[in-house]
This record gives structure tokens, sequence and C-alpha cells, in this order.
């Protein structure tokens, strides 16, 4: 079973090298790391193809966003099940592939996700949030609950069922898509209690009152959209935030 890794980047020098070396160091052989870059001007590309690892494949040219990318990303990977590493991340391990494919060996399991970690943007062993998700009930999304996209792994199958990124949301598109697959009847999905990824602080969600607002309307969106629920759903999505910054624990 091949697993494809894609990654959109736009002008990420400083940081897509980590990215690269994270997928090639995972010790799961029949992977494939996919790169859409936005017609990057800072040198990203080069750097993607001097990286030399024949699991890279990298395609550059201009895009409507990173879910336009993303879309990009899925339709030209090989992969049977397909996940997401943004240009700012690394894996929290060499296993993660491994235990992602474990998962996916038995034929009846349609999505795989874990854990994640925030981590300082300078120093990714500087541990600022932790996502701790949980196993899936259909009554969870109700109440705000989802799980951590950059951990979500699901079969190519589905993508080509339910389509692939909304580009009309500028920035909850995967919360979207999160929605669309987690309301489908007879979903299974698997919860792997372990931290998959760490994500440097900075995402256009929250990078500024304007894009919180904006996102907030999107997560709305989205909740009516699937008949999941509405302010109050949004209101505890919001709260339960709050516990991730207790890292004590992690």
């Amino acid at each position: 079973m091949r697993i494809s890794v894609v990654t959109a980047c736009y002008n990420s020098r400083e940081t897509i090298r980590d990215a690269l070396d994270s997928v090639a160091l995972q010790r799961y052989p029949h992977k494939e790391h996919v790169i859409i870059d936005g017609a990057s001007t800072d040198g990203t590309l080069e750097l993607v193809r001097a990286h030399g690892s024949p699991e890279v494949l990298a395609a550059s040219e201009p895009d409507g966003g990173i879910y336009d990318a993303l879309n990009k990303g899925i339709r030209r990977s090989n992969g049977d099940v397909i996940g997401f590493l943004h240009a700012d991340d690394v894996f929290a391990d060499d296993e993660v592939l491994e235990r992602v494919a474990q998962e996916f060996s038995d034929p009846m399991v349609d999505a795989v996700y874990g854990d994640l970690q925030y981590v300082g943007k300078d120093d990714v062993t500087r541990i600022i949030r932790h996502w701790r998700s949980a196993p899936f009930t259909r009554q969870k999304l109700s109440r705000g609950w989802m799980p951590p996209h950059p951990t979500l792994y699901v079969r190519r199958s589905i993508y080509e069922r339910l389509g692939g990124f909304d580009t009309s949301y500028r920035i909850a598109a995967d919360y979207d898509f999160i929605l669309r697959l987690f309301t489908q009847p007879g979903l299974r999905a698997v919860y792997l209690p372990h931290v998959l990824v760490k994500m440097r602080l900075g995402g256009a969600s929250n990078r500024s009152l304007a894009n919180v607002i904006q996102k907030s309307r999107e997560d709305l969106r989205a909740l009516r959209r699937h008949r999941v629920g509405g302010i109050g759903a949004l209101a505890w999505k919001n709260l339960s935030k709050l516990a991730q910054f207790v890292v004590k624990d992690a």
C-alpha cells in the first residue's frame, strides 16, 4: 500500500528542508512526497529539486491558494492513502507512516488520525499547545469536535467519491471537508493515540483578527451546510482549544 504525503508551499525556503527530511526519514518504504509549489520566488523549488530524494514529485505553478494547491496534490498523487504535511511542519517521529499503514491494513478502515502538537516557530522541541484528539462518534461533531487535519489520512477512494477541498472557503475548507467526511453513514475512522505531527505556530487562520473572524464565519457556514449544528457548536469548538494549552502531561 502506497501512502502519498502532499505538501503545498509558497516561498517556504526556510522550513521546506525540514519537511522534506521528515518524510524521507519515515521508515515506511512505500511512500511518495508530492510537493505543489505556488511559483515561489525565494528558491524553494530549487531547494526541493536539490534534495535528491527519488520519492519526491514536485510541480510549480501559480495557484488559487492553499486549498487549490492541496487539490492539485491529491490529483497528482499515486497513493492508495493520502495525507498532508504543511511546509512548516514535521512528523513527530520516524514511525508515523508505519503506524498509519498498519491501521489501513484493515480494508474496512476509511480514515486514520492522531494527535498534534503546536510548537515554536524557531524551536520544534518547544511545545505550546497539545491537541489530544479522541475516538470518533457522530455526536461529537455537534459539540465542535474535529480531528487535527494535519494528522488525517484518508483512502484515495474516499476523495474520488466525496471530492477534495471546496475552494470557496478561504480558511476553513479543511473543516468543511472533515464535516463532509465524518457525516458519511458507516464511516470507519481509527484514532491513533500518538502525536503524529508537530506544527509550527503562525498559520493563516490566526494570523490576524480579521482572519479569526473570517475563520469563525466559515466554520459556521460549514456546520450549517452539513447540518451538524450552529452557534453552539462553534462556541464549543473554540472553547475546547483552551485545554490544548495545558501541556504538562503531553
